[in-house]
């Protein structure tokens, strides 16, 4: 800034820039009120069905944010304008401050007239009229004039241009929408930006070449970072993508820096979380220079990476950064697309093993997080796809069609890793095996199915399951039913698979009712039973009944399905006996009928998953029963204090706005009641361990069910004042017991291969 703009500066139009941005922050700050309270908890209470629960309570959502996003923005371009304002009156003022003192010293200061200035003489004595004192100086004077005035000058310029860096970043953040990012103040925003290129300059040293004092520096700032949308995005671009994957494999290669890797072991896990927050963070900016980043790294991915040519490729290093942090979609698809596209060339499309993707004499270790060493990709883009459930969903449905000419079909990516894919064989310290990339894959495909991250309970705000998720719900289901060994001699996964079965409960249900599917303009009373929003999978009932045999057969898938089950017929039951329900949602049939029908697909259901359980423990598995006890008990820890979606109903309950506070998260009185008497009933049941007596461990879970769905019908019933509860113990028996013989059939006729034949 030259001396003429600071000397003589107007500032009205900044003043009026600052009071309409106020002034806009104000409005906005009403709108994102009235979009959160009004628009989208009406959004969240609505009677959502067929495409409106799929697109239009999604989208609401998604505006709703928009508002709350714009607030944000706006708020901190208005903190930095005013900021930077404020900070350029007090360097005018301090100009002005320091011109009169110098005048008292007979100094002026002058323009040059291209933007620099002198200190000068202001009267030559020889000139001054006669009986005129002029003031003397000295040339140290001079001196401390001229570099306080290019002090301040200096100060007012780093807060313009500063000003002007951070607030071009911030709108270059957001192409469509607005950005998130929330800055108090100018310098907050300047500092991150900085902090951002001077890591970037450390990191693209050569590896060889950091210290243990630059590894320090570049994790401290990636840790108080690497939630900063700008100076993610500065980082990410400064360094670049390739210089990158340089980094992290550098890094960790004892062949090319023995120090860092040796002093700073213990920190590697660390810097890999921090860095690939941090980028995950940056790929979430729609600046152009991010763009183009995620594009070139998409293009590295089939290059090696590193001084030698035999070393690790750009998939493998990147993949390893992906186990953390929330990446873009768009970012994610385009980049699963190519990495499946060199994995099927590998393979011939599954014929062969993928021997490139395995650790070998050039390969240093990549992944500090976990066991395995790194060298699949896929296990640490799956592990990235579990936090980011759209772009889950579009990877497992994504077919590949081979580029030769032997007329091969297109297989998903679901079938192909699923039930395909010969997953490279690893081992631990110990020796052994690893199924790390497995394990990851069920949480991805946990992410596609539910429509939210792996490992996290569905809320209110969870849309309802779309076409494309529940089909590879169907898909999966299928695959597990056609060959249980895909689960079975991979029951790591039964966990994932449990709560997916539990978040599926009204589809599976309808199925194993043997009703009309929904979307064949059928409007039965299977249908009214149980309500659904979002789209039906449209489950088979053969496949459903090995489906939970199967997965009940793990404590954890069993725990998932065991507990979520009873959630759900409580809810049932107080959904469908609460007389204010609409006449159009209502079950065309008496309460008898209703408490009895309920009863037994629960008890068809928690029969299938008896059969999964005592295979599990009287099979050839060896399982223990108090394993079960212990995972039902875990889960009673993970779901304490909510219930509906909390518990793995999912939001594709929500029929209508009277089906109470539980699918909301909110604890509902009637299914709290009965897990809280269900969880205390359950505890150590089978601590003795029922041996190979499959009646009395059969009559004990059926006893059990048959407490639980009473539980329920009597809550229920004493909730909506109902005159009928003296009748309800025999209509639950009645309708439990029915549903426990239809899993016997339904074993003996579906499932008859799952049932292991214990000797005497």
């Amino acid at each position: 800034m030259d001396l003429e703009a600071l000397r003589f500066a107007n500032f009205k139009t900044l003043d009026d820039a600052v009071s309409d941005w106020d002034l806009l922050v104000r409005h906005l700050a009403d709108l994102k009120k009235d979009a959160e309270d009004g628009l989208h908890a009406a959004a969240n209470k609505a009677n959502w069905a067929g495409v409106n629960a799929q697109v239009s309570k999604e989208f609401i959502g998604k505006t709703a944010g928009e508002f709350t996003d714009a607030h944000t923005q706006a708020t901190t371009v208005h903190n930095i304008l005013s900021d930077t304002r404020d900070e350029l009156k007090q360097y005018k003022k301090d100009l002005d401050s320091a011109i009169d003192r110098g005048l008292k010293k007979n100094l002026t200061v002058t323009s040059t007239g291209d933007g620099g200035f002198t200190v000068t003489m202001n009267i030559h004595p020889d000139r001054a009229a006669k009986g005129t004192t002029v003031p003397e100086h000295s040339e140290s004077d001079v001196t401390a004039l001229r570099d306080e005035v290019q002090g301040i000058l200096s100060k007012a310029s780093e807060s313009d241009n500063s000003a002007s860096k951070v607030l071009t970043a911030i709108a270059d953040q957001s192409q469509m929408g607005f950005s998130d990012a929330n800055y108090k103040d100018r310098d907050s925003a300047a500092d991150a930006v900085k902090a951002a290129e001077d890591l970037a300059k450390i990191a693209a040293k050569n590896p060889k070449d950091l210290t243990p004092a630059d590894f320090d520096k570049i994790n401290a700032g990636l840790e108080k970072y690497k939630d900063d949308p700008l100076f993610a995005e500065r980082f990410a671009t400064q360094l670049g993508p390739k210089k990158t994957l340089e980094f992290w494999e550098g890094i960790n290669d004892p062949h090319v820096n023995p120090n860092v890797g040796r002093e700073r072991l213990d920190k590697l896990d660390d810097l890999q979380r921090n860095l690939g927050m941090t980028l995950a963070t940056a790929t979430r900016s729609d600046s152009g220079d991010m763009t183009s980043w995620k594009g070139n790294m998409i293009k590295l991915g089939d290059q090696p990476v590193g001084p030698n040519s035999l070393g690790p490729t750009g998939f493998q290093v990147m993949s390893n950064l992906m186990r953390t942090g929330d990446y873009d979609d768009d970012f994610l698809k385009s980049y699963g697309t190519k990495l499946m596209e060199t994995e099927r060339k590998i393979t011939r499309d599954g014929e062969v093993d993928n021997r490139i993707w395995t650790r070998g004499m050039n390969m240093p270790w990549l992944n500090r997080i976990g066991d395995d060493s790194g060298a699949d990709p896929l296990t640490g883009y799956l592990k990235g796809l579990s936090n980011s459930p759209d772009a889950a969903t579009d990877f497992f449905n994504e077919e590949y069609l081979p580029k030769d000419d032997d007329h091969k079909e297109a297989v998903s990516n679901f079938k192909y890793l699923f039930e395909d894919r010969k997953w490279p064989e690893e081992t631990d310290l110990h020796g052994d095996a690893l199924h790390t990339g497995q394990n990851n894959m069920a949480l991805a495909l946990e992410a596609a199915t539910t429509g939210h991250p792996a490992g996290e309970l569905p809320t209110a705000d969870t849309p309802a399951h779309t076409a494309d998720q529940a089909g590879l719900m169907r898909d999966l289901v299928n695959s597990i039913s056609e060959d249980p060994g895909r689960l079975k001699d991979n029951d790591y996964m039964s966990d994932s698979v449990g709560q997916i079965g539990a978040e599926y409960l009204p589809d599976i249900h309808r199925a194993m009712a043997d009703g009309p599917k929904v979307g064949d303009g059928d409007t039965s009373s299977w249908n009214k039973l149980y309500p659904l929003a979002g789209e039906d999978a449209k489950l088979d009932h053969n496949a459903v009944a090995r489906f939970l045999v199967t997965a009940s057969q793990n404590p954890e898938g069993y725990a998932a399905l065991n507990v979520g089950e009873k959630a759900y017929t409580a809810s049932l039951m107080d959904y469908h006996l609460n007389p204010d329900l609409p006449e159009d949602q209502r079950y065309p049939h008496d309460a008898k009928d209703t408490i009895t029908s309920l009863s037994r697909k629960s008890g068809e259901f928690n029969g299938l998953l008896a059969q999964g359980r005592q295979e599990a423990v009287l099979g050839p598995a060896n399982e223990k029963d108090g394993d079960f006890d212990y995972a039902v008990n875990q889960k009673k820890n993970v779901i304490s204090g909510i219930v509906g979606t909390g518990v793995g109903i999912g939001t594709s309950f929500i029929a209508s706005p009277v089906v109470g506070a539980g699918v909301g998260g909110v604890a509902g009185t009637v299914t709290s009641a009965v897990l809280e008497g269900f969880f205390k009933d359950e505890q150590g049941e089978y601590r003795s361990e029922a041996g190979h007596d499959i009646a009395t461990r059969w009559e004990t879970i059926k006893d059990t069910t048959t407490n639980v769905n009473y539980s329920a019908a009597n809550e229920a019933a004493k909730a909506h004042h109902a005159s009928y509860g003296d009748q309800i113990d025999t209509w639950v028996s009645e309708g439990t017991a029915t549903g426990f013989n239809d899993a016997n059939t339904d074993i003996h006729a579906m499932a008859k291969d799952l049932d292991t034949e214990i000797p005497d």
